[in-house]
């Protein structure tokens, strides 16, 4: 579906339904929508993050959580998570509610409701969607996020401060073998 045909809802600043638009009308005016973002963590406690692809119109080729996505008029933060997982992960898991971000600039004006989940089961990547993805320490993160911050989605940015070094989710203190490229 093209930007042009994408529908949203336009909503206020306690993210009531105000009208709908067009993505491209959505965001060429600044105006306040929603979106979900899913932490996909695995047992060992390792969070799942992605590479965005090259094509995408929004921070191509910047890491972010491990899927995200707009909701879609009609449709509930519930279900786009679903529906967002699946597009991007090909997983079905069960998602937790977890904190909600009012719109703000680092989120580009969106209303995010976050999801977490745990699983093992085996992620295939969306390559129009995303280039690369996989599961990192959540130290080795928060270091690679202090030397290349630029790397990474000012929302993925937010969100890591927020939920997972705020709520104390930095477990695993042993060294890490892989690193984000």
């Amino acid at each position: 579906m093209s930007v042009e045909q994408e529908i949203y809802n336009i909503v206020d600043e306690n993210d009531r339904i105000i009208g709908q638009a067009t993505r491209k009308h959505i965001h060429q005016n600044k105006l306040l929508h929603r979106s979900v973002h899913i932490l996909v963590f695995n047992s060992r406690k390792e969070l799942f993050v992605q590479k965005r692809a090259l094509c995408k119109d929004e921070n191509p080729g910047l890491w972010d959580t491990s899927s995200a996505g707009h909701v879609d008029a009609g449709e509930s933060y519930d279900d786009c998570a679903h529906r967002e997982l699946w597009e991007e992960l090909n997983l079905k898991a069960v998602l937790k509610p977890s904190i909600k971000i009012s719109a703000c600039q680092q989120t580009y004006g969106e209303h995010v409701q976050v999801y977490t989940c745990i699983t093992d089961d085996a992620i295939r990547i969306n390559p129009e969607e995303i280039s690369e993805g996989a599961f990192f320490d959540l130290v080795q993160i928060q270091e690679e996020l202090s030397i290349n911050p630029a790397k990474f989605t000012s929302s993925f940015k937010l969100l890591f401060d927020q939920i997972l070094l705020k709520e104390n989710c930095l477990v695993n203190e042993n060294e890490s073998s892989g690193k984000i490229k």
